[in-house]
């Protein structure tokens, strides 16, 4: 999985990168603030850590995540936003827009005035203007080919990009429209901007952090199935991840958090790319797998290895709830609650699973 930040200048998120990364910022940062940056990350899972902690085995595996900072999305450059900017943001699954909401002397926004709002609805706007090219250039195209060579597949593929045009000029991206499994086949090689989950971090002041509720609902009215919006305090955000593990939990404490709001971010992006994680234990490893909602047990197992899938049988399937409660998997089966599934059995999050194959 692939993730993608955004922000207009001084909006933070050269912060997040590194706080989802957990190393100090350094003045390398900060010169190579115009090139795309990536890093990959342990998606810590309290789940996968109990299992670690029953089973002792040799290792343990977090499920990753890549994120890139794509620097580029500047609302003072005359130009307009650069191709390499669009090109960057093609490849993530996922787009994070950092909205700046605190003062800052020393880093003053580049518009001279803190408006999250306007700079949210720039951002959309860039994004639907990029794909609205795209498809106006394919489509140019299209015709000459039509004049030439009549063609049924060509013309399947302007009717829906005309349906995807007549949408973006009536300022609706393309995540809210519907489409078939063929339509959305025909749309994936595009990547377009509007079309991909957005999560909008708003980077608020400490002193807000008593009226997160209060930000919540100021913004909820962008809040669909493939759009979320949480607010974080950024700065309060990347000291924690500075800190000792010790001293880390002391501080959240005095705060009174249970957890870095990192946490509740990686998960709400889980959400929005309908993302689930089952487990596989053992003396050898415990591991957590990703994989999207409605999957089956014999797809699932494809993501272990494509042999498991090719020669699947059965699974032995347990929630680790039930799991870590009962304490190990003879405990589990003698209590009823560890199963033989078949392949059309849809794996729920948290599932623990052991796949039974023949090659």
């Amino acid at each position: 999985m692939q993730i993608g930040i955004v922000g207009l200048p001084f909006s933070g998120k050269s912060t997040l990168f590194t706080t989802l990364l957990s190393h100090k910022t350094s003045a390398a940062d900060y010169k190579a603030k115009h090139i795309a940056e990536r890093g990959v990350i342990n998606v810590q899972d309290e789940r996968l850590d109990q299992l670690t902690a029953l089973f002792k085995p040799r290792s343990k595996v977090n499920a990753t995540v890549e994120y890139v900072k794509v620097p580029g999305l500047d609302s003072q450059n005359e130009n307009g936003l650069s191709a390499q900017f669009f090109a960057n943001l093609k490849s993530v699954d996922e787009i994070i827009l950092v909205i700046r909401a605190f003062e800052d002397e020393m880093y003053p926004h580049p518009s001279g005035r803190i408006d999250p709002a306007s700079d949210i609805q720039f951002a959309l706007t860039e994004f639907l203007l990029s794909d609205l090219v795209i498809i106006e250039n394919r489509l140019e195209r299209l015709e000459k080919q039509l004049k030439k060579v009549r063609n049924e597949a060509d013309e399947h593929e302007r009717d829906l990009l005309l349906k995807c045009k007549t949408a973006l000029e009536n300022e609706t991206p393309l995540r809210d429209m519907t489409f078939t499994a063929e339509e959305d086949k025909a749309l994936k090689g595009f990547q377009f901007l509007t079309a991909k989950p957005l999560l909008i971090v708003v980077n608020i002041e400490e002193s807000e952090l008593k009226h997160v509720k209060n930000c919540e609902n100021e913004y909820k009215y962008l809040n669909s199935d493939n759009v979320s919006v949480i607010p974080l305090c950024l700065k309060i955000e990347k000291e924690i991840s500075e800190l000792d593990p010790d001293d880390q939990a002391m501080f959240l404490e005095e705060m009174g958090i249970q957890e870095p709001a990192l946490y509740r971010l990686i998960r709400k992006s889980y959400d929005l790319l309908w993302l689930i994680s089952f487990f596989t234990v053992g003396e050898d490893e415990c591991r957590s797998w990703t994989i999207r909602k409605g999957i089956n047990a014999q797809l699932a197992a494809g993501a272990i290895h494509s042999d498991l899938e090719r020669g699947f049988i059965r699974a032995d399937v347990v929630a680790c709830t039930d799991l870590i409660q009962h304490g190990s998997l003879p405990a589990c089966r003698a209590k009823g609650i560890l199963r033989l599934e078949g392949k059309d059995y849809i794996v729920r999050d948290g599932d623990v699973m052991e796949i039974r194959f023949n090659i």
